[in-house]
């Protein structure tokens, strides 16, 4: 069986602090959002953030 080819996204492994998980999944699970969403939203935040010192 192969896998489901990724055409507008890119796979990548990562890692979360333990006590973070258990947020995660419930936010997940309460907006009805997939995780991968709420990791693009959160990085689109994160780059916004540092915007500023990376122009520098």
């Amino acid at each position: 069986m192969s896998e489901a080819a990724l055409v507008n996204r890119t796979r990548f492994t990562s890692s979360l602090k333990n006590e973070l998980m258990q947020d995660f999944n419930e936010l997940a699970a309460k907006t009805r959002i997939n995780k991968s969403r709420l990791l693009d939203e959160a990085v689109e935040d994160l780059l916004k953030k540092y915007e500023k010192r990376m122009a520098e």
